[in-house]
Parts: C-alpha cells; sequence; structure tokens
C-alpha cells in the first residue's frame, strides 16, 4: 500500500489555501501589522503626555507667577496636555474679570475658567483616545474573521471529498490545517490589541483624572490669587 505525502509547512499551506482563506489570512496580516503601528504610536504619546504632565507641574508649583506663566506659553504653538488646560483656564479667568459686573466676584470670575478648562481637558481626550477604536475593533473582529476563513477552509475540504469512496486523513489534513492558519492569525492579531487597548485606556484615564485634578487645583488658586489690572489690559 503506497503512502500519500502531504506537505502540510506553512509556506506551502497557504499557498494551497482558497483565495477566500487567502484574503482572510492577508486581512488579519494587516491588521496585526496596523495594530502594531497604532501600539508605537500610542506607547510613545502617551509616554510624552506624562513626562509633559511631570514638567508642568513642578514648574507650575515651582512658586512662578501664574501671569507669567500664560505670557510664555500662550506664544507657543505646540502647547497640549496640562499646558493647554492651564492656557485656556487662565485665559478664560482674564476675559470674565475685564467682563464681569462686579470683578471682585471671584465665583461668577472663575466659573468661566472652569468651563474653559473643562473644554480643553475634553479636547485632550478625544487627542490622547485617538486610534484607540481602531484598536478595540481590532481586537473584537479578529477572532471572528479567522473563524469565518477556518469555516470556510474546513468546509472546502470536506467537500472536496465528495467524490471521493474511501476518505483518508491525509485528504482532509492540508485543508484543515490551512483553515486553522486562519484561526492563528485572528489570534495574533487580537491579542496584542486587546492588551494595548486596556493598557492605554487605563493610562488615559489616569491622564484624564490628573488634568481634573490640575483644573481644581488652578480653579482655586484663581479664586484667592487676583490677577493684575495690567496684565489683564495687556492680554
Amino acid at each position: 500500500m503506497n503512502e500519500v505525502s502531504v506537505d502540510l509547512s506553512l509556506y506551502r499551506l497557504v499557498l494551497d489555501a482558497s483565495w477566500l482563506v487567502q484574503a482572510v489570512m492577508l486581512l488579519l496580516l494587516l491588521a496585526s501589522v496596523f495594530s502594531w503601528m497604532i501600539i508605537l504610536i500610542k506607547a510613545r504619546v502617551l509616554a510624552e503626555a506624562r513626562r509633559a504632565a511631570e514638567a508642568f507641574e513642578d514648574r507650575f508649583w515651582s512658586g512662578v507667577e501664574l501671569s507669567h506663566l500664560y505670557d510664555t506659553l500662550r506664544r507657543r504653538e505646540d502647547v497640549s496636555g496640562l499646558e493647554h488646560v492651564f492656557t485656556m483656564g487662565f485665559k478664560a479667568f482674564l476675559q470674565h474679570r475685564r467682563q464681569a459686573r462686579d470683578p471682585a466676584d471671584r465665583t461668577q470670575v472663575t466659573g468661566g475658567a472652569e468651563r474653559a478648562m473643562r473644554v480643553a481637558i475634553a479636547r485632550e481626550g478625544e487627542r490622547l483616545e485617538g486610534y484607540l477604536p481602531v484598536l478595540a475593533t481590532i481586537a473584537s473582529t479578529s477572532p471572528y474573521v479567522g473563524l469565518f476563513g477556518t469555516v470556510w477552509g474546513i468546509m472546502n475540504a470536506f467537500m472536496g471529498l465528495s467524490g471521493e469512496r474511501q476518505a483518508t486523513l491525509a485528504m482532509v489534513a492540508p485543508g484543515i490545517a490551512e483553515a486553522l492558519i486562519a484561526t492563528a492569525l485572528g489570534l495574533f492579531a487580537a491579542i496584542p490589541a486587546v492588551i494595548a487597548y486596556n493598557a492605554f485606556s487605563a493610562r488615559v484615564d489616569r491622564l484624564l483624572g490628573r488634568y481634573d485634578n490640575f483644573a481644581d487645583e488652578l480653579s482655586g488658586l484663581l479664586q484667592r490669587q487676583p490677577v493684575p489690572r495690567e496684565r489683564e489690559a495687556a492680554d
């Protein structure tokens, strides 16, 4: 009895797969590459945001005059993070102080600053959360896309036995093996995306919480520390 030689190498299985299974494999491979690009970019962006927040807080609490710090930051075009929250809040504080009927009413004056800081924090949240929904989509859909390729491949493998009188494992092994590659690629794309999404979401939440705490602290300082009139006129 002659034994049938079956090449089950990964390269041969991919080449011999049906066009639909190959398309699924290619899609999952591209999804994996794209997710890793997002992971590397977001890791750098969030690390820079954390370092920038720490540096600004050190500078803010070093005793620098708020009006001087504002004058320095408003001339820059690359303001982000806590610097953006501060500049938006202090700018609104100066504007509402000029326009208020009773400048001594600090609750009325700082209310505008608090609203401006909430808007700034929301915009920073949108920036920090950029592309995270893409990671979530890849994480949630890749296993199902891989499963679709697996089901299709196994279905084709068994349909190929319809004209055979005697089925052997060697006849269906290549089809089943190539189908399972799609499942493996789906998990390969999904697992890093899930881990990165959860880790990045937690880091974004911590940063936004830090921004909220800073906004509350700045609001308290603005209520206690008046801004010199000459600074207001120069703004």
